[in-house]
């Protein structure tokens, strides 16, 4: 443990980031995992769940949680799912 108070405070702001990291990526695995069952039974709703876990991905790049390249590269794997 820390002695000095200001990395008393950023062992605190770390828990803290890493939860609310911890919440978004688990919520980014359920939306693709959904998008990509979507896509696999091809059900009429595949277009908006692709448009959801497209958005969340990039939420979650804007967000710092994951690289932007990381995201693209996401993003762009979901799109050739959809339309191939």
């Amino acid at each position: 443990m820390p002695n000095i108070k200001s990395q008393k405070d950023r062992v605190k702001q770390a828990k803290v980031e890493t939860l609310r990291n911890k919440a978004v990526k688990s919520n980014l695995k359920t939306v693709v995992k959904k998008a990509d069952a979507a896509v696999k039974a091809g059900s009429a709703d595949a277009t908006n769940a692709v448009k959801l876990a497209v958005s969340t991905i990039d939420k979650a790049a804007g967000k710092g949680v994951l690289h932007k390249n990381t995201a693209a590269r996401k993003v762009s794997q979901m799109m050739k799912k959809a339309n191939g």
